[in-house]
This record gives structure tokens, sequence and C-alpha cells, in this order.
């Protein structure tokens, strides 16, 4: 094993902010159980803010972002994972406050790892990535909260992007009868391939307008949106039914009211990819495996790109220009 790897660092020198490549050795990375050869990483939109100036992402430079990554472990201090074990680790301080992702080695602390279940691939593991851990984490919420096809339409927002598009599929597997909300009336096709039975435009949703209830729609949303869109969506929930929301696009302010809630019954599920229990986080990267892995993981790749090509392809998600996932091959499975 070399010493040395190539890693995207982002770096902020007084009123100097810099994305580059840099050549890395193992002494640079943080502290942490398990050293990994990382294999695959995925393009998220906290990477995005996490290389610019003002994303409000990173706190110390300089820094190597990725906020998921799949990998081979090279050495352990843990008995949980030896040498050998293919993993995943995603989320808790990876790509945020500890070096993650977009680095040929990465040095995880082992209560973050998570061992690669039976029925995935490392390129498939981050063809899913956090997006679609998110989604499925979303899909279950709604499960706990009965929901279930015969109940009506499910709506999914955001239906391009990486947690929409898989809640997309998820849903539709499982039988549900999904409406896919989108800005991009040219993704209709790539909608409807995913699962989608109707798709309909974002102002179908929130028009501008937002009044306290209306019109009983759908049994319940996944929605990774979030801000007024969010309000409109919770308005037209059937009696009873619920929005798992994972997402903040559209902005942090909720302008809803009380009455779908107290009139209605409905519920707002939070769904936090984060630190979410590592029992859960195995139980639900188990079920990605099993019954929620889409029949074309492929169909989610909009492209697989080097880590040279990472600068130029992370202001995509910023620019809302993303079709499913993006991922970085740095090694060899």
């Amino acid at each position: 094993m070399t010493d040395q790897f190539k890693a995207l660092v982002v770096d902020q020198r007084e009123d100097r902010f810099s994305v580059s490549v840099r050549q890395l050795a193992v002494q640079d990375l943080p502290e942490g159980e398990v050293l990994i050869k990382v294999c695959y990483s995925g393009v998220n939109y906290k990477d995005s803010l996490a290389a610019i100036p003002d994303g409000k992402i990173v706190t110390s430079y300089p820094f190597v972002p990725g906020i998921d990554l799949a990998g081979i472990v090279v050495s352990s201090d843990d008995d949980r994972f030896k040498e050998g074990d293919k993993v995943i680790a995603t989320s808790y301080g990876i790509g945020v406050s500890h070096f993650g992702g977009y680095s040929g080695m990465a040095r995880i602390p082992a209560d973050w790892v998570v061992p690669l279940p039976d029925g995935l691939t490392l390129k498939e593991a981050m063809t899913i990535g956090t997006a679609g851990f998110t989604a499925a984490l979303s899909v279950q919420r709604l499960e706990e909260n009965h929901a279930a096809p015969e109940k009506g339409k499910v709506l999914v927002t955001g239906a391009t992007g990486g947690v929409g598009s898989f809640a997309v599929s998820i849903l539709s597997s499982l039988g549900f009868d999904v409406e896919a909300s989108t800005g991009k009336e040219e993704e209709s096709a790539y909608l409807k391939s995913l699962g989608a039975k109707t798709v309909i435009y974002r102002d179908e949703v929130y028009n501008g307008t937002l009044k306290p209830m209306q019109k009983q729609k759908w049994a319940a949303a996944v929605d990774p949106v979030g801000g007024e869109p969010l309000a409109s969506v919770l308005s037209q929930i059937q009696y009873g039914g619920a929005v798992a929301v994972s997402g903040l696009t559209a902005g942090t302010k909720l302008p809803a009211t009380v009455f779908p809630f107290i009139l209605r019954g409905v519920s707002l599920l939070g769904i936090d990819s984060v630190f979410c229990p590592m029992e859960i986080r195995k139980k639900t990267w188990q079920r990605l495996a099993d019954d929620f892995k889409p029949a074309d993981l492929e169909a989610f790749i909009q492209k697989e790109i080097t880590l040279e090509e990472l600068p130029d392809t992370l202001p995509a998600l910023l620019k809302g220009e993303a079709r499913g996932r993006t991922i970085v091959k740095l090694n060899e499975e």
C-alpha cells in the first residue's frame, strides 16, 4: 500500500478560497480506528456547499469534503472490522468536520462505519449514497405512519434530485401510486421510467399563494424541498396522512398553520440521515440491498467522474442542474 494518494482539498487563506486536487499522505488524515481505501464517493448538495467560500458547511481549513464513501478496509484498530472488509461510511461528521470521501484514503471512526450488505457492490452503494439512504429512511417513516398503497397517491417533491428520484423508485416498487413534482418539464419521461404514475409541474404543488387548508390530494408525501412548498403540501394531505421532510432547498422557514395537524391529523415526520442510530442505519442499508433496491441502479447515474472533474461538477447542484446521482470513482474495487 502506498502512503500517498490524491484528494480534493478546499482551502481558505485570508480572502483567497481554493478548490484543488492535492497529494496527501496517511498521516495527514484525522484520527479514526478504520483506514479505508476509498473506491467511490458521491456528489451531494452539502458537498457543493462545502466547495464555496460562504457555504457554511466547513469551519476549518484545509479540508477534504465528501459526505459519503464506500471502500475497502486497509487496517482497523477495532475488532468489528478487518483488512479486506467492504464498508460504507456516510454522514456523522464526514465531509463536514471530519475529512470526507473525496480522497484516495479515509480514516473513519469505527462507530460511523457500516458493513456493506450482501446484495450491493461498492459502486451500487454510492449510486444510492446519502441521497438514496435518506429516501429510504423517508419511506420507512411513512410506513411506520401506516402509509399504504390503497390509501391513495403519494407525492414526491424535487423528484429529479437524488432523494426525490430514489423516493419515486422505492415507493413505486412497493406498489404506491407515485405523483412526481418537478420544475423540469423535460424530465417527465425520466421520472416515469423510475416508476412515477404521473408527473406534475411544481406550481401545481405551490403556485406562490399559501392557504391554511386546501383540497385533499395526497395520502402522503416525501419532501426534500422544505420552505413554502412544504407548507403548501401539508395543506393538501389527506386525513391521517404524513409528510416526511429531509431537505431545505426552498428555504428553512415553514409558514404553515396548525390546521392540517389539528383538523386532519396530518403528521410532519423529520428525517435525519446524519445522526441516524446505527441499528436503523444498518436495517435501512439492508433494505436498500433487498426490497428497496431499484431494478436498474445504473439509471440513477447521471455521470461517473474522476477526482479531477469534481471542481467543475460540484457547482451544478447549487444551480439546480443535477438529475439523479453523480458518483466519483477514486480506486478500483
